[in-house]
């Protein structure tokens, strides 16, 4: 049985190293605030002017003045500091972010990303994507492993607008963990309930495969 969004966000943040530098992408990204662990000291940077995110605040407890790149409303920790675009863009260029997860359309068997823009359709912008994969020490991205139609967004190669070349270092789906390298996904870990099998005729892209594969530990 596949996981949901917020199995995939917990699972993340068990990846999310202590005393390090972390920015989180629009979408699942935002939910792995929610879920690092109590003992670990980290710095959560938003690229549109915050150092020292917190989790999302309980419902009623809002505030309007308070939000990350994605537009929803966050929480701040004690220490935090607020700051310009111009600034914020500057520490990602700067490789002082450690670690960034974001979302994905599509993820090639070499690491490369698309996850900014589909062809005919309108969107806004590509925001800091693009800075981010170029500058951060390490890319996790937290994904569905097959769209809606049912087709593998693990990939031989992206058939989307690349956001980033030979950048992703792992992935995880609500079927599987994976890293990638040496030109292959391979396969770590799968989740509870998903057979290896599943996940093998859900990748298109080359997929190395272990003798075992543990369960996720999500709990």
């Amino acid at each position: 049985m596949a996981i949901d969004k917020t199995g995939i966000a917990k699972r993340i943040a068990q990846e999310v190293k202590d005393a390090s530098y972390v920015n989180l992408g629009i979408g699942i990204p935002t939910l792995v605030a929610n879920y690092i662990p109590k003992d670990r000291d980290v710095v959560l940077q938003s690229e549109n002017g915050l150092l020292g995110m917190g989790p999302f605040p309980y419902e009623g407890e809002e505030d309007a003045d308070l939000i990350n790149a994605g537009k929803q409303t966050i929480t701040t920790l004690p220490g935090s500091a607020f700051f310009d675009s111009a600034m914020s863009f500057g520490m990602i260029r700067a490789q002082k972010v450690d670690l960034t997860i974001l979302g994905a359309m599509e993820v090639s068997e070499n690491g490369d990303i698309a996850n900014w823009k589909v062809p005919g359709k309108l969107v806004k912008g590509m925001g800091g994507a693009m800075d981010l994969v170029a500058s951060a020490k390490n890319i996790i991205v937290a994904m569905q492993h097959c769209d809606k139609a049912g087709n593998s967004k693990l990939l031989s190669r992206c058939s989307l607008p690349l956001t980033g070349v030979r950048c992703v270092k792992k992935i995880v789906t609500d079927l599987a963990v994976l890293e990638v390298r040496d030109g292959a996904f391979h396969l770590l870990e799968r989740a509870p309930g998903v057979s290896v099998e599943e996940i093998v005729s859900k990748t298109a892209g080359k997929l190395v495969v272990p003798a075992e594969v543990p369960e996720m530990n999500i709990t």
